[in-house]
This record gives structure tokens, sequence and C-alpha cells, in this order.
């Protein structure tokens, strides 16, 4: 009978940030920073990589569509939040807040694939460099791209047709920036047990299957790289996967600590914290790791500025 009075939730109130009004405004001017420079680099990357021959490769090609998606990634998320911030709160539609949730899903799964797509292209440029040009042709990584966008689509639609076939009645309040998965298990009532079981499974497949192929290759890599008889090679060789590893290493990190960790005890303001960090702070570093730390971008940089001053 207490089942049939619970009121059925048709919209979602995000309340993250309300516990601290004094601070929102400061907050909003460096998230908003945060979104410009974001916005800037990528667009930025994906144009230097467009209109420079040197980085027409496989690798710079695969760059170029992560700098979109982090692009997108950020969008889907930060201008939310930037909302929230100002407003001190924001409601959300059912259908917006399933929208969110897609969208946020659907790109970030890219992401992941893609960088499971870079460790193979280094493990294909380090281990088998003869064959580099025969096994990463520009029809195989359009391939590859478009089978990281596929598999995108179709885990996100999977994911968001589970989440959101179940009930949601009662409090309607989110302690959370968007609509994620975790804030919005909470909100659950009845069984849900079978499409939890399905987000997870999905889950599961995503993320350590991507690290599995990241793993697999970066092993292979490192045996390669022990091979090489001088320290000068080594380090050469190493040079060309480290800016990779290092964003590999913050994505997959913060990722892991979200979705994959045990749920008991978790804090909403941690989990704020993490979420903030691989929806905003990643995607604008990214850029800055591909860009300073790769010798090819930089010289691709200098000469587009030194065009313009020319010009």
């Amino acid at each position: 009978m207490a089942e049939k009075n619970l009121t059925l939730v048709t919209e979602f109130l995000l309340t993250a940030f309300t516990d601290c009004p004094e601070q929102a405004f400061p907050l909003f001017l460096l998230f908003l920073f945060i979104y410009l420079i974001t916005l800037l680099g990528n667009l930025g990357m994906v144009i230097l990589i467009h209109v420079d021959r040197r980085l027409h490769t496989p690798m710079y090609f695969l760059l170029s569509h992560l700098s979109f998606m982090d692009i997108c990634y950020s969008s889907v998320t930060v201008p939310q939040m930037l909302a929230l911030l100002l407003e001190l709160g924001a409601a959300l539609s059912y259908t917006r807040c399933a929208a969110q949730f897609f969208l946020f899903t659907f790109f970030g799964s890219i992401d992941c694939y893609l960088l499971a797509l870079m460790a193979y292209d280094r493990y294909v440029a380090v281990c088998q460099p003869l064959l580099y040009v025969t096994i990463m042709t520009q029809k195989a990584r359009v391939g590859f791209v478009a089978g990281a966008y596929a598999a995108g689509l179709f885990s996100a639609l999977v994911r968001t047709v589970s989440a959101f076939t179940l009930s949601f009645c009662g409090n309607n309040e989110i302690d959370f920036i968007f609509c994620d998965l975790p804030p919005l298990l909470k909100l659950t009532c009845g069984d849900s047990y079978t499409q939890e079981v399905v987000i997870i499974v999905f889950a599961v497949f995503v993320i350590p299957a991507c690290m599995v192929v990241i793993l697999v290759s970066y092993l292979f890599i490192v045996v390669a790289i022990m091979k090489i008889p001088s320290a000068g090679g080594r380090a050469k060789t190493f040079s060309t996967c480290a800016s990779h590893l290092t964003a590999v290493s913050l994505f997959f990190g913060t990722l892991i600590f979200m979705y994959l960790r045990h749920n008991s005890g978790q804090s909403s303001k941690e989990d704020r914290v993490v979420s903030v960090f691989y929806t905003a702070v990643i995607p604008m570093l990214n850029p800055l790791i591909y860009s300073l730390r790769n010798k090819e971008v930089k010289e691709a940089l200098r000469k587009i500025l030194n065009r313009a001053k020319l010009s």
C-alpha cells in the first residue's frame, strides 16, 4: 500500500553547490575559464591537424577525433554546471535528463575507444614499424573510428534505455552537477535488478575492455623498448608514447574511481570533485598534454604563428 502512495518523478532537481552559495560565483568564473580554454585548445588542435600536412598521420587522425569528442563531452555537462552555479540549483525534465545521460555516455564511451585505438596505433608504430603504413591505412583508420562511434552509440542506447526504464519515485533531488548514473540509482524504487545488471555489464565491458587493449599494447611496447640497445634510443621511442600514456592515466584513473569502486560510504562531495575533474579538467588538459610534449605539434603551431605574423 505504501508503494502506491509514492509519487513518480517527472523532473529532477540538481542541488550541487547549494550548500556553499558564497563560493558559487568564484566557481562559476573558474569553470567558465576552464570551459573556454577547453574549447579553444581542442578546436585549435583539430584545425592544426587539418591544415598541417605533416600531421596527416594515423595518430593525429585519431587525436583530432579525440579533441572533437572532448569538445562535445565537456559541452554536455559544463554549461549545465555553469547554469547550476548561477541559479544555485536547476530543474531538469525527465526527457532532458535522459538526453543528457545519453550524450554523456555516448561521447564518454567514444573517448574510451579512441584512447584504446591510439594505444594500438602506438603498438604498431613501435613493435611493427615496417608494417605500420600497410596496417594503419586511411581505410583502416576510418574504419576504426567509425567502429568507435558505432560502439559508443550502441553502448549509450543500451545504458540509457536500461537506466530510464527504472522507476524513480519520492525524492527527486540529485546532489550532483549533471544526470549521471550513480546519483540516479539512489532515486530508484521497486525492482531494478535486471536494469542494473545490464548497466553494470556494459560499464564493465567498455572501461575494462579498453584498458585491456591499452595494457596489452603497452606491455608489448615496453618489451620492444627494452630490446633497444642504446639508452637514447629507448628514451626517444618511449617519448612517442608519453603523451598518450599521460592522457590514459588521467582519464581511466578517474573513471575507475567513479564507476568501478564499491559504492558503500561514498561521499557526494568527493564524487562531485572527481566528476568535475573528468568532465571539465581532463578535456582542457588533453590538448596541452599532446602539444607541450610533442615536437611535431609545436613545430606546426610555430609555423602557423609565423605565417600569421607575416600576413
